[in-house]
């Protein structure tokens, strides 16, 4: 049984039921944020400024995720396209027929694996700026590892080119 101040008017039962499934994301979002994808820990802030800031960083951190996740679907797990329409929002959810083929090809058309948001941040992260330093001189030249197609590809649904130059 799920209560609610709302008046059926503006929310009937089903849409009530929805909405409390839906709470799943953001409890979701919250818990990644904390401990999984981005590692923000909890503060014990006493000033009331410190709390609010606090508490927008997180907001901003599970917005930035949130569009992170819309934009890298393709080389995800994620369900590209909305689930099926249920009449009744009590049953388990269905997957699409696109999430069932990711799930069971586990590569995409061109044979890139498909990875879970968090093992893509993880390749992601394997980008690396390296001091090169030629043997018999003091001098370093800083260089960027060569971009995976994965990770070209993350860049390209971003909309912004891959930093060439370290300014």
């Amino acid at each position: 049984m799920l209560r609610t101040p709302v008046t059926a008017d503006e929310l009937d039962a089903p849409a009530v039921v929805t909405a409390y499934k839906n709470l799943k994301y953001v409890e979701r979002d919250f818990r990644r944020i904390k401990s999984d994808d981005l590692d923000l820990r909890p503060m014990v802030q006493r000033l009331e400024e410190r709390v609010k800031a606090h508490v927008l960083i997180c907001m901003l951190t599970c917005y930035l995720t949130w569009h992170l996740r819309h934009a890298w679907a393709p080389l995800t797990y994620t369900d590209d396209d909305n689930p099926p329409e249920q009449e009744n929002p009590v049953a388990q959810t269905r997957r699409s027929a696109a999430a069932q083929a990711k799930a069971s090809y586990q590569h995409d058309p061109a044979g890139q694996p498909y990875r879970s948001f968090r093992a893509l941040l993880q390749h992601l992260a394997t980008s690396t700026r390296n001091q090169v330093r030629y043997t018999g001189t003091q001098a370093t030249i800083s260089m960027l590892t060569e971009p995976t197609s994965a990770q070209r590809q993350a860049f390209e649904l971003l909309g912004v080119p891959i930093p060439l130059s370290l300014t």
